[in-house]
């Protein structure tokens, strides 16, 4: 749970970069790869992480510029890219100008299911971030798409850094 703004600003610049570059790595071709038919395809959750940010954090009473979980999913990986990246910037401007870190312990009611402190919704948020990504890597490698490292380099880029990448066990 998060207890200041500062501290939530500064989680969610590394989180969202790290979302931003895997988003910027899709193509649209790649946006329609899923697991097996009728399962969530690639362009489905990245453009879910998008939409999640009105999702959730509309729940706490948050005012921001950002597409609702209605929206439909995007024909282009731009698309889906460039409004993640606008609906990030809305999303850090609205918690600075609407919330102060006494809000944060405020409790919401949480799709009708949950009481949540503001700043655990924060952390929420953050997660499902986390979660989803992890998912989308999987199809991007059967797409065929190189994986940009988040916590550490992937496999494609420790011959960048002059190394070789760890055997695969």
């Amino acid at each position: 749970m998060f207890l200041t703004i500062d501290g939530f600003v500064k989680a969610w610049e590394f989180e969202s970069t790290s979302t931003q570059k895997m988003l910027d790595v899709l193509t649209d071709e790649s946006l329609k790869q899923s697991v097996k038919p009728n399962d969530r395809t690639l362009g489905g959750i990245a453009w879910h992480i998008v939409t999640a940010l009105q999702g959730i954090m509309g729940q706490t009473g948050l005012t921001f510029d950002a597409p609702s979980h209605h929206a439909s999913v995007p024909t282009t990986a731009n698309e889906i890219a460039d409004t993640y990246r606008q609906a990030s910037q809305s999303l850090i401007k609205a918690i600075k100008t609407q919330w102060t870190d006494e809000t944060l312990t405020e409790s919401c009611n949480m799709f009708g299911q949950f009481e949540w402190a503001k700043g655990f919704s924060l952390s929420i948020l953050i997660n499902h971030q986390i979660h989803h990504r992890g998912q989308m890597t999987i199809l991007m490698r059967q797409a065929n798409l190189i994986v940009p490292g988040v916590y550490g380099p992937a496999k494609e880029e420790w011959s960048q850094m002059g190394m070789e990448a760890p055997a695969i066990l």
